[in-house]
């Protein structure tokens, strides 16, 4: 058995702490962009017109004002969206300081975060989620990944807030709620499977919390539509830099769906270990059971999506109630239940 680092430890304990504070201040930035939005609108908007004014000096009076904001990389106007369905703007909007402090923050801390991960693998001598603070800070870890690798090919700098928002929460839970010294672990979780069955599962609940995020920014922008067309005043006005509810819906789905095959080949990884642990594939054991009713409200949410036409704010519902099913599962079941996967806890 590897001898345990604790100088490396204590110093990945203390750069998940500073990975913590970059990535708030990158939230921040983020938040605040959110809050100059009217600027970054009108920026859009301005440069919108100048296109319009010089494509009817050049054509001719083909474009209406009705129309300012169709054409064949934009939304409709009803909306008055400055962003189309495939996630992009219509057009740059200056330089957005705010929003590129927010990235860079944010590859910074996640650099920070990496070591901090890797340090504390490196300390135990093994793979570094064997218990709540492991599993919650490598979680976070590709949560901020995943969005920071997907924002090199589309900008959805809109979602900065939320998903590193949530990031932060989990770092902050995690350092905070379940702070646990570098150990080795329990006999029980000293298998091959711990690799093969935890991974997944940490990368599943990762996807499963940015699609959360696009849940919750869908509720917001179905009911800013909605009053929209029942001509009520625009109260949101900074999503008009946000996608439609329908194509973060789309978003939300495509990446729940990856998600649900994950998270089945966790449920099935897990029936393995627990044969070749205990003797048996399933016990009825607490935390089985909340793995599984996550898997059949994911099965439901996806089911009725695709046959039933759940779309629309119900779709976006199933899918948070997804997501808090296993943020029940992750810490009530863990630390309120007594079962075999209690050595699961801090």
């Amino acid at each position: 058995m590897p001898t345990i680092n604790e100088q490396l430890g204590a110093y990945s304990d203390l750069f998940m702490l500073l990975a913590a504070m970059a990535y708030a201040i990158a939230f921040i930035s983020f938040a605040w962009d959110l809050a100059k939005s009217n600027q970054t609108i009108r920026e859009l908007e301005s440069g919108l017109l100048a296109e319009e004014a010089k494509q009817l000096a050049t054509v001719g009076a083909a474009t209406t004002t009705e129309n300012r904001y169709r054409g064949p990389h934009a939304p409709a106007a009803d909306d008055g969206l400055l962003v189309n369905e495939s996630m992009n703007y219509v057009r740059k909007a200056g330089k957005r300081t705010a929003a590129r402090v927010g990235v860079s923050v944010a590859w910074i801390a996640a650099a920070i975060h990496v070591f901090a991960v890797v340090s504390r693998a490196i300390a135990a001598g093994r793979v570094p989620w064997g218990n709540m603070y492991e599993f919650l800070t490598t979680g976070a870890l590709v949560v901020a990944l995943v969005f920071l690798v997907v924002l090199l090919k589309k900008d959805l700098r809109f979602m900065g807030t939320f998903v590193i928002g949530l990031v932060t929460l989990m770092l902050c839970a995690a350092t905070m709620g379940f702070p646990t010294p570098v150990a080795h672990l329990v006999p029980a979780l000293q298998s091959p499977w711990l690799i093969i069955h935890v991974s997944i599962a940490v990368l599943a609940s990762s996807l499963f919390t940015i699609t959360f995020a696009l849940s919750v920014l869908q509720l917001f922008q179905a009911d800013r539509q909605a009053k929209l067309a029942a001509g009520k005043p625009d109260r949101l006005a900074f999503l008009r830099m946000v996608p439609s509810a329908a194509a973060l819906e789309n978003f939300a789905y495509r990446i729940n769906a990856v998600a649900f095959v994950m998270w089945t080949f966790t449920l099935m990884a897990g029936a393995v270990w627990a044969e070749a642990a205990w003797g048996r594939y399933w016990g009825w054991d607490t935390k089985e059971v909340w793995t599984f009713v996550i898997w059949v409200v994911f099965a439901g949410y996806l089911h009725a999506r695709a046959t039933r036409g759940w779309t629309g704010t119900r779709s976006a519902w199933l899918s948070i109630i997804g997501y808090l099913c296993i943020v029940f599962n992750f810490t009530v079941v863990n630390i309120y239940f007594n079962g075999l996967h209690s050595y699961a806890g801090v």
